[in-house]
């Protein structure tokens, strides 16, 4: 704080303004200083702004569309002075506003559908309203109650991010909120909102409202109030979700994000996206959604279908590479379902376990893991299903891996052929008139013999299974031990003192090892890149993990 002593100190430009008689807001927004001088609750400040007509301009310059012919000041300026006026919190300033009905009915009128949405002005909206959910909930949400055409608003300009981040806390809430007004969560499920968000799947085509529905019902699904909670994950409702993903004129978008909230129903604690680990901590209320029985059942309905589409057989399209060509790629959504099967394989489900088998899905993924041998994300999830087929505790599961789906077998043939191909019936070709690349698997396969190998110490299964085959033995003792012997980086010298040549991860180390939110990150930034129009190419963007 800075103290203003006579004749030391100048006096401030805010006050100097305010010393003038016919001085207006536009005088003050204009001001470099306005924000520290509000900050600072600056008496004389404060009492003129907390006016209800200073508190409606500096509103309508948030939500009011800007005249083409107006100064930059105004386009720019004075919408991000005013929205930083209500985020200083103020409380005698938020007071005015929400205790006059007609100051918040212009304030939720930028929700109108005749109204310009701009992504600037939304950004300011989301902010105001949020710095409101957060300082005076009781008002705020007594006044959403009032209006509830307010939240299918928000609902339909869900593929704009800053309002779906108001949505996503007025669904999700504060500790303040959660604690204090309990019952608007049931008033919310009564309204079927979560309804609501799932049916953008159907209505909507774009990449962007899919992707920010998905993220607010994983957000459900992570903290789900009570009255949400059971609603999620009922079997009805993933029905519905595989509903609109299974829609032949839907976008594959559709599919993919529809995945993202089933896999959040299974595994809760996965983060999909930046933005909601940001907001994260303030949701420590709620109870973490846990998948049912009833739930897994639900998803095992639609499981034939889905698989279905993991077939790359008649599908013709062919996307050029640095190394070669695949023909057809992959794809995002191929990508999302052998995800989607790699959790629903970790939650221990033994009747999920059982259909996989059944419909053939471990060994489809096992197969794509071969046959797309540069797609590191795919291999990482199917290195992840052989992982807990090998740790279940069905023994029909192990022996499915090792005999039906061939694994060991299937490793050797790739370590002794390890260029790419140039056969036209394979999915991944090598260019022609040049030499062909080492396949980019081998580290997979290194770390899945390895695990082989740990759990042939305990387990009698694999252990028979290994001896009984000589190529295997032959491999091991000639290729993997020195592999592994090389890639010991704790024998590596490199200038690192000796005490630390040895020494084991710590618990931190391997507790951040352990996470799946590597490859997780990579995938988030990588759709991020699309998202937001780094790259336009609809063929591209369908097949961007590949």
């Amino acid at each position: 704080m800075f103290w203003h002593v006579p004749g030391l100190s100048a006096a401030s430009p805010v006050d100097t303004i305010l010393d003038k008689e016919n001085f207006k807001l536009e005088d003050l927004l204009d001001e470099d200083e306005i924000i520290q001088e509000c900050k600072a609750l600056n008496t004389r400040l404060i009492n003129f702004l907390r006016d209800r007509v200073q508190v409606e301009q500096l509103l309508r310059y948030i939500v009011e569309e800007t005249p083409e012919d107006a100064e930059k000041k105004r386009i720019f300026r004075f919408p991000f002075i005013a929205c930083e006026i209500f985020t200083c919190e103020v409380d005698v300033i938020m007071k005015t506003l929400v205790e006059d009905e007609d100051l918040m009915n212009l304030l939720f009128s930028f929700l109108k559908p005749d109204h310009p949405h701009g992504t600037l002005s939304a950004g300011y909206f989301a902010k105001v309203v949020i710095c409101l959910m957060m300082r005076k909930t009781l008002p705020l949400v007594s006044y959403v109650q009032g209006h509830p055409e307010i939240v299918s608003q928000l609902v339909d300009l869900i593929g704009i991010t800053s309002i779906m981040e108001v949505l996503i806390r007025l669904i999700g809430a504060d500790e303040a909120m959660y604690s204090s007004y309990a019952d608007s969560m049931q008033w919310l499920d009564d309204i079927q909102v979560l309804e609501m968000i799932v049916d953008k799947f159907s209505t909507s085509d774009s990449p962007e409202v899919h992707a920010n529905a998905a993220e607010i019902l994983c957000a459900v699904t992570r903290y789900a109030p009570p009255a949400l909670a059971a609603k999620i994950s009922s079997p009805s409702f993933v029905g519905r979700l595989f509903q609109h993903a299974f829609e032949d004129s839907r976008p594959k978008s559709v599919l993919v994000h529809s995945l993202s909230v089933c896999i959040s129903l299974l595994d809760p604690k996965r983060l999909v996206s930046a933005s909601y680990q940001a907001f994260r901590s303030q949701l420590s209320h709620g109870t973490l959604v846990t998948a049912s029985p009833e739930t897994v059942n639900g998803m095992l309905d639609s499981l034939g279908d889905l698989l279905k589409l993991l077939d790359v057989s008649s599908a013709e399209n062919v996307l050029p590479t640095t190394y070669g060509s695949l023909q057809p790629p992959l794809g995002k959504h191929r990508l999302k379902i052998v995800e989607f099967i790699s959790v629903l394989l970790s939650i221990g489900s033994e009747a999920a376990e059982t259909r996989l088998i059944q419909l053939g899905a471990i060994k489809h993924a096992i197969d794509l893991f071969f046959e797309y041998p540069f797609n590191n994300f795919l291999h990482h999830h199917v290195e992840n299903i052989i992982g807990s087929c090998l740790e279940s505790k069905q023994d029909q599961l192990i022996y499915h891996v090792l005999d039906e789906c061939k694994l060991v077998t299937r490793i050797l043939e790739a370590e002794k052929n390890s260029a790419l191909s140039s056969d036209l019936t394979k999915h991944t070709l090598a260019s022609e008139g040049r030499s062909p690349p080492r396949i980019g698997i081998v580290g997979h396969m290194t770390r899945i013999a390895n695990k082989l190998l740990q759990l042939a110490n305990t387990n009698i299964m694999v252990q028979s299974h290994l001896q009984q085959n000589s190529d295997w033995i032959e491999w091991h003792a000639s290729t993997l031990t020195k592999r592994n012997a090389l890639e010991n980086v704790y024998q590596w010298a490199c200038g690192r003192p000796t005490s630390l040549q040895d020494r084991g991860r710590d618990s931190d180390d391997e507790d951040f090892r352990d996470r799946d939110y590597d490859v997780a990150a990579l995938a988030s930034n990588l759709s991020q890149a699309f998202k937001y129009g780094i790259y336009s190419n609809e063929d591209i963007d369908e097949v961007s993990f590949s």
